[in-house]
């Protein structure tokens, strides 16, 4: 999924395919992942599961960086990821092709952000 990524520069040239910072969940905390992100030079923040810390300690590893801080901002992903559920249609998946489908996930996401509350700016 991360050699899928693609972000458009404002200016002339190819899109990045690196992404700034990449924080998973413990599901992600593999030793292929994190090399594999090590190798492509990705920041990440995976926090490591209960066997894995264990494993670490058994064997005199260190334990590996989690900054909890930036973890946190996981939570605004994981709520719009609740409010797509919303949608009978995006949670069952009813499109056959994968086009409808991300069609269907921008039309929900505009009108998700056009029904948001304003922001209070001073």
């Amino acid at each position: 999924m991360v050699q899928a990524i693609t972000v458009a520069r404002p200016g002339p040239g190819r899109p990045r395919t690196r992404p700034g910072h990449l924080i998973a969940d413990k599901g992600y905390s593999t030793h292929i992942i994190r090399a594999y992100l090590r190798s492509r030079r990705i920041p990440h923040t995976i926090p490591e599961r209960g066997d894995q810390l264990a494993a670490r300690a058994r064997r005199g590893h260190r334990r590996c960086g989690f900054d909890p801080a930036l973890y946190r901002r996981r939570n605004l992903i994981e709520r719009c990821f609740n409010q797509f559920k919303q949608w009978r249609g995006i949670a069952t998946r009813y499109d056959k092709l994968a086009t409808h489908y991300r069609a269907a996930i921008t039309i929900a996401s505009l009108i998700m952000w056009l029904n948001q509350e304003p922001q209070n700016t001073p």
